[in-house]
């Protein structure tokens, strides 16, 4: 039997997307700056729908739940959600949530004329070589990752 990698990263829970309301919000027209405040009222400019903005193939559109710290280095941190797009195809240094030996896990993917291998980043982890006998699959790319401050 072979052994399994050390994935670091593996998804909490897949959540579908759902655009049954716009989601206006204002957008301020002007720079925000982290010195002086100015009254943000002054600047609005117009609303924008974060459905619009954040998801260009909703029915191919999903948000999961990172459990795990090996993507700390590219700002995914446990607990995160991120949302996935599953019609964008996967290239080489894009974030992707892949399927490895029948476990869900996010990784950089690095594709190389005769190698493909997934990346951590968070040097506690190692690269993941992807060989002929690996069970993998992409299933999607990740457009944009939620997470609190």
């Amino acid at each position: 039997m072979k052994d399994k990698p050390v994935l670091g990263n593996n998804i909490r829970e897949i959540t579908s997307f759902a655009a049954r309301t716009k989601l206006k919000r204002p957008l301020i027209g002007a720079n925000i700056a982290a010195g002086f405040p100015s009254p943000a009222q002054d600047y609005i400019e117009k609303s924008i729908d974060l459905n619009e903005q954040l998801i260009s193939h909703p029915a191919a559109t999903f948000f999961v739940r990172v459990e795990g710290d090996s993507m700390n280095g590219s700002g995914i941190f446990d607990n995160d959600v991120l949302i996935v797009d599953r019609a964008l195809e996967a290239v080489d240094g894009c974030v992707i949530v892949a399927v490895l030996n029948s476990e869900f896990t996010v990784k950089r993917l690095r594709i190389r004329k005769d190698c493909w291998s997934l990346l951590p980043s968070n040097p506690a982890f190692p690269e993941i070589i992807i060989t002929e006998d690996t069970d993998f699959s992409v299933w999607g790319v990740v457009t944009y990752c939620l997470h609190k401050l």
